[in-house]
């Protein structure tokens, strides 16, 4: 039985909304889904689980209209969905009354349910979430599967306290064949070939860094266990953090040249958030909005330190608050925050002595 693994798709969202590339962040979310839709039945899988926040909010009929045409272009594809906590179940929700194509089935049941699908022996559990929380873990009793024949399926959304605390050694040491997680946007193998979180399709936010797909694997029809288990990249962009190293040498020229060289050789599709670290020339000052208008730029921090010769500027100011100032603060064993006390006061009080000259 072969299947892909997907969940935190959060169609509709709008990623980095005060940012010009935003609209294309909403668009490569649709672009991406559509893409796994597409490689469900190209790869001729058993089975799509999508694992909860399919919708980013309650979803709108048109909404519903557009992924249901979707599906129906895979039919020898089961589509298995749960909600998450996103697009939880409403009393007032569009899905209550939707009518979807006949390979997809949704659980919709805020208690633990199961479909059994016989073409190929497998029976599927989860619920969905009927409300934002949900702070109780996982009953025992949900683990517990009988030894009948039948390869088992658990679909889950959670994996925080507010949201279904879960023991991942009891997911590890459960009967089922495969856990198939949602709600945490990075990838991750909770248990080998056993309990996976395969993250959002597409990084959401600039903390969501690295590689984002989903998960390809095939299950032994004998044994019931994963044989296969592969991470698919798919994502359009990455949020990728660097650092910028730079010294008294460095001019905004060359900074904005160093980071031009960076974007380039990284991908000009990503997004990019930048701390400038070393120690720079106090005369030197970084247009840091500049930096962020030019290029695909999410933050940069400038957490460079001036260089002061604080040796010669007291000797220079031995009596005035200047000289003062380095007297009380400046010490062999600084620590981060008095270093930066010192720099940055100093910095105040020679540009409060240049505007009194």
């Amino acid at each position: 039985m072969k299947f892909i693994h997907t969940a935190d798709v959060h169609w509709g969202m709008v990623p980095d909304g005060d940012k010009p590339w935003s609209r294309e962040r909403t668009l490569a979310i649709k672009e991406t889904f559509t893409q796994i839709v597409s490689l469900a039945g190209k790869q001729e899988v058993d089975f799509l689980f999508i694992s909860g926040d399919l919708f980013h909010r309650q979803p709108l009929l048109r909404d519903l209209k557009e992924l249901n045409y979707l599906f129906s272009t895979i039919p020898s594809v089961h589509v298995v969905i749960i909600a998450g906590n996103h697009d939880r179940i409403r009393s007032s929700s569009a899905l209550l009354s939707f009518n979807w194509c006949p390979n997809v089935t949704y659980l919709m049941d805020d208690k633990m349910t199961s479909v059994f699908f016989d073409d190929c022996n497998v029976e599927v559990h989860g619920f969905s979430y009927h409300t934002a929380e949900i702070r109780d873990s996982l009953p025992d009793s949900c683990l517990e599967v009988p030894f009948d024949g039948r390869i088992h399926i658990l679909m889950i959304h959670g994996g925080d306290a507010a949201h279904l605390p879960l023991d991942r050694n009891a997911l590890a040491s459960s009967n089922y064949s495969y856990v198939a997680l949602g709600h945490i946007h990075k990838p991750e193998v909770v248990a080998d070939k056993k309990a996976v979180f395969p993250g959002s399709p597409e990084p959401l936010d600039h903390t969501e860094t690295g590689e984002h797909g989903v998960f390809m694997g095939a299950i032994n029809p004998v044994t019931h266990k994963v044989d296969s288990l592969e991470f698919l990249p798919m994502c359009r962009a990455q949020y990728v953090p660097l650092v910028v190293n730079i010294t008294t040498r460095t001019t905004h020229a060359e900074l904005e040249l160093k980071i031009a060289q960076v974007i380039k050789s990284r991908g000009a599709g990503n997004i990019y958030r930048f701390r400038i670290r070393g120690m720079r020339d106090p005369d030197v000052e970084f247009d840091l909005e500049h930096l962020l208008s030019k290029y695909r730029i999410i933050e940069i921090v400038d957490e460079s330190e001036p260089q002061y010769d604080f040796s010669a500027l007291f000797a220079e100011h031995p009596s005035d608050m200047i000289g003062f100032y380095i007297r009380a603060l400046d010490k062999p064993d600084m620590s981060p925050v008095e270093k930066k006390a010192l720099y940055y006061g100093i910095n105040a009080l020679l540009h409060t002595t240049d505007e009194r000259r």
